[in-house]
């Protein structure tokens, strides 16, 4: 499963050990999961909440995460918003050695 972040928010997580930041000026304490998405989901995801950023002014990263480094108890596939497509949540910060692999994106969100 796949999340997209700006760098300098995953550079703090590689230094505290986690990751606390639930999706583009989210935070988990205040959303109370993490936003995850699936490989098929990516260009949604990039289009609705990152396709206006600034990429020269702050980089964004794409983590890849292998679920099974997660406590399954933390982590659901559910519509938070009322449709009916199933995304990634995870109720609890992302330890960073469950991250398998860390891109920098273009600007169409693709890994580069």
């Amino acid at each position: 499963m796949y999340h997209y972040t700006v760098e300098s928010d995953w550079e703090a997580a590689t230094a505290a050990g986690e990751y606390r930041v639930s999706g583009r000026g989210l935070t988990l304490d205040g959303e109370g999961f993490i936003h995850f998405c699936y490989a098929g989901q990516r260009p949604g995801v990039w289009q609705r909440f990152w396709a206006d950023i600034d990429l020269a002014a702050e980089p964004v990263v794409l983590l890849t995460v292998d679920p099974d480094d997660l406590d399954p108890q933390l982590l659901k596939d559910e519509n938070t918003s009322g449709g009916t497509e199933l995304f990634p949540h995870l109720y609890g910060p992302l330890p960073v050695e469950a991250v398998t692999a860390v891109h920098a994106v273009d600007a169409a969100g693709n890994p580069v």
